[in-house]
């Protein structure tokens, strides 16, 4: 194993690249986190009391991070002591719907895992081999928990591109069914999380009702008069009724809708 002069010497010159690298980490981020509508937080957490490795290395990565949140241009507080002790990381925290903030993402450096695995590369030069640095990187951070917020901040109101349940089909009468079968294969054929209410013991509004408390986007109604012109009669969860459109047209609208990732899926239609 090489020695601790030499690795120490290694992780500087890696160093070197760790702000190109975090850029890219942050941009990823904010890309991901606008997507959802979640404002956030950056803090620094620099070298804690117990720590593994060389203080000049940590010097250095920590002087690198805060220049790559300087250039990430948006506001950020220092979190002293609170980095892992094989390296210093930014952590990022999120806002839910009712103003609380919680740790998802991370983005932390990792110095201690090469020297242990004796991980190396040959540098451009051909000539020494240079020690890796691992950046651990979680934009989502834990799932469970982001799935957690998400819900409560949409309020279980998915918008489209997240719905599991995007479409529903409500025949007005038995008659109708196969049509409703017909246009909800349609839309699973073409990527949409869709189902058609079959249930012949229930009137239509009661259907409708359902559709609209099971928090579906968009209930697509289809009577005698759909069935004839290859259309459907178009409302929404919040009980908006947008009226007969033909399939094909709705289902550009609701492809491009969730091409969008737009949060307003609704009011966009």
């Amino acid at each position: 194993m090489p020695s601790t002069a030499h690795s120490s010497r290694a992780c500087l010159f890696m160093l070197f690249q760790i702000e190109s690298e975090m850029k890219g980490c942050l941009d990823f981020l904010r890309c991901i986190y606008d997507v959802f509508g979640f404002s956030f937080q950056l803090h620094l957490s620099t070298r804690p009391e117990k720590f593994l490795g060389d203080v000049a290395v940590w010097n250095q990565a920590e002087k690198q991070l805060e220049n790559s949140l300087n250039e990430f241009g948006e506001p950020w507080k220092l979190n002293p002591g609170d980095g892992a002790f094989y390296g210093p990381k930014i952590d990022i925290q999120i806002k839910d719907a009712i103003g609380r903030y919680h740790q998802c993402a991370t983005i932390q450096l990792d110095f201690q895992l090469p020297v242990r695995f004796n991980l190396t590369y040959v540098g451009k030069d051909g000539d020494d081999k240079a020690r890796p640095v691992i950046i651990h990187r979680a934009i989502l951070g834990s799932v469970e928990r982001m799935i957690a917020i998400l819900t409560e901040n949409y309020a279980g109101k998915w918008p489209l591109w997240l719905s599991p349940r995007q479409v529903m089909l409500v025949p007005v009468n038995p008659s109708l069914e196969e049509y409703a079968k017909q246009v909800c294969k349609r839309f699973v054929e073409a990527g949409f999380m869709a189902d058609a209410d079959l249930d012949s013991s229930c009137l239509l509004n009661k259907k409708i009702r359902n559709a609209q408390l099971a928090q579906y986007n968009f209930i697509l109604v289809v009577g005698e008069k759909e069935r004839v012109t290859n259309s459907v009669n178009v409302r929404t969860r919040d009980n908006k009724v947008h009226g007969e459109v033909c399939v094909e047209e709705v289902m550009a609208r609701l492809t491009r809708i969730r091409c969008s990732r737009c949060r307003s899926a609704e009011e966009d239609f």
